[in-house]
């Protein structure tokens, strides 16, 4: 890994610069981004996090491409804040086959007062578990991310979507401003950040380097920078968007590795509908981060079994982390265990 430091990162990325990268013929741009990649990670270890959905559907944001908005009829049932118990059931299942993040959704706009000593107990009992811990559970106030950094909380995930200029055709019931916020406060609190976007709602390119501008123009780099393909579902306004060339996906990802060379680059939803060849390729274009499992929230994502089929046959390993010794380690488990097996942690979240 290289020796760069923070203070090398660039901060001043203009929209001619970043064109002029997506612009490259296919094989340069990716040689380009096979080399940034090797000289701050090792090509061939990919980090592996597992999603669950905490708190699902009756979500009041509009955001056009979510099948758990309340704006929209989906199908999808409401479901109340999960307990923590099966919380750390769900986590401790995610360690056993290999995830080294384990991260937690919730559909709200905000959590509530009343969320808050919830969702803290399953931040330290994940994090009791030996594994990173993210959450995404929409904006933030100063206080909430003060209190999650306390409890122990690795990652917040918090998306930017798309570009400013394109984000009010997305999204009416939260700003960009309130996003960026978000994020300084989690900046702020000592956290590291996560975010990303999503390509397939009908954005520009200029709308794809815009959005890759406004991450990589941050303070700091988000650590992990998810690139996300939409995954259409009836009953949203996008289900019936034309679907994103898996070139211009790719040169996406390599983009992004290039302008947030330290960042782990997640190759995130829309796996699903993507073929051995076509992951292959996001790997060396940069991407070194997935979700595994077969679920991200409510949509579909490959099979565990055959994320690490397509990892053996391409020679990559999951990225490990520091653990406990075996014997405290399994230890530690039992009791984050114990602690909650009788706690009643539980209300309708939903209403």
């Amino acid at each position: 890994m290289s020796a760069t430091t923070a203070a090398n990162l660039r901060h001043d990325w203009t929209l001619n610069e970043v064109k002029a990268l997506f612009d490259q013929p296919f094989n340069d741009l990716l040689f380009q981004a096979q080399t940034v990649h090797r000289a701050h990670f090792d090509p061939n270890r990919v980090q592996v996090s597992t999603l669950l959905s905490i708190k699902t559907g009756a979500c009041p944001e509009d955001c056009k491409y979510c099948p758990q908005s309340g704006h929209y009829n989906t199908g999808l049932e409401k479901e109340k804040l999960l307990e923590v118990q099966k919380v750390l059931e769900a986590a401790a299942e995610a360690k056993a086959i290999g995830s080294t993040r384990f991260c937690m959704g919730a559909a709200w706009k905000h959590p509530s007062a009343k969320d808050m000593p919830y969702v803290l107990k399953m931040v330290e009992g994940v994090k009791a578990l030996g594994l990173e811990t993210c959450m995404t559970l929409g904006k933030l106030d100063k206080e909430q991310t003060q209190a999650l950094a306390a409890a122990g909380l690795d990652y917040y995930n918090h998306n930017l979507d798309t570009s400013p200029e394109f984000y009010g055709n997305i999204i009416t019931t939260r700003t960009y401003s309130d996003r960026l916020e978000t994020l300084a406060y989690v900046r702020d609190s000592g956290m590291k950040i996560c975010s990303g976007g999503i390509l397939g709602m009908g954005e520009s390119l200029d709308d794809r380097a815009g959005l890759l501008i406004q991450l990589a123009n941050l303070p700091e780099h988000p650590e992990s920078v998810p690139i996300n393909m939409l995954v259409k579902v009836k009953g949203t306004p996008l289900a019936d968007e034309q679907d994103v060339d898996p070139f211009d996906f790719i040169r996406m990802l390599a983009v992004a590795r290039i302008m947030m060379p330290q960042s782990h680059v997640r190759l995130s939803a829309g796996r699903e509908a993507m073929n051995e060849q076509m992951q292959a390729l996001a790997f060396f274009a940069g991407a070194n981060s997935i979700f595994y499992g077969e679920k991200l929230l409510t949509t579909a994502n490959p099979q565990a079994n055959q994320d690490m089929q397509l990892f053996a046959r391409l020679g990559i390993k999951p990225e490990e982390r520091e653990e406990h010794a075996d014997e405290v380690h399994q230890a530690a488990i039992e009791q984050a265990l114990v602690e909650q097996r009788d706690s009643k942690l539980f209300y309708n979240a939903a209403v």
